[in-house]
Order: structure tokens, then C-alpha cells, then sequence
């Protein structure tokens, strides 16, 4: 936005996402269950649904890939192509799935 709150054009394309719980292929340690969710929108928003809650340490292992899902990789790019990603904790096997629910265009200076 601009000054005076006239949108500005954006500059650049990032895609929100959402993480889902795929399946537990152990036992359920941090007491969530398949199809248990967050989303991530507007580039850093970190949304969950009204009274659930998402494990710490199976967000932890996700984070670190959530930054370049939301933007175009080069063809052919492993990140492209994967898209579960697994929880640490050898007893639980909580994988998640990322998907991109939408694409916006936004202004890269109103973000740093």
C-alpha cells in the first residue's frame, strides 16, 4: 500500500499453503490426527483452524521448506516434485503433506 492506502502493484508471486496431516503410520504421541491442518498466507501468516493445535516439533521439521514452496522453483527441482515431509519422532511417523491453495502478487517492500 502506498501512503495515502491505494494498493500498490506487487512485484512478486508467492503461493499460500497448507500443511496437512497425510497419515501416522505409529502412534499418535502429540494427540493430532490425520487431516489436522494450518495454513500459511500472505507470506508469513501462520493460521489454524478455531481450537485445534499443531505439534511443535512436527512443524519444526517442515519449517525450514515452507519459504521456498510459496515461490517458483526451477523445473525439475526435487521441491517441485515433493511434497511430504516427515515428522522427527521415530515412534509417531506423522508425515504431512504441503499443498499451494492459491497464488498472490504482492509487494516485496511491505515485507521487509
Amino acid at each position: 500500500m502506498t501512503e495515502d492506502g491505494t494498493p500498490t502493484e506487487g512485484d512478486m508471486d508467492i503461493y499460500d499453503l497448507r500443511v496437512t496431516v497425510d497419515r501416522i503410520e505409529g502412534r499418535s504421541v502429540c494427540g493430532m490426527d490425520v487431516g489436522d491442518h494450518f495454513d500459511l498466507t500472505d507470506s508469513a501468516h501462520l493460521k489454524l483452524p478455531e481450537g485445534k493445535h499443531f505439534c511443535v516439533y512436527a512443524l519444526a521439521s517442515v519449517l525450514p521448506f515452507l519459504a521456498a514452496k510459496q515461490r517458483d522453483v526451477p523445473p525439475g527441482d526435487w521441491l517441485a516434485q515433493d511434497s511430504l515431509f516427515a515428522c522427527p519422532d521415530p515412534e509417531e511417523r506423522l508425515i504431512m503433506r504441503v499443498e499451494r491453495t492459491c497464488r498472490r502478487r504482492m509487494n516485496s517492500a511491505d515485507l521487509t
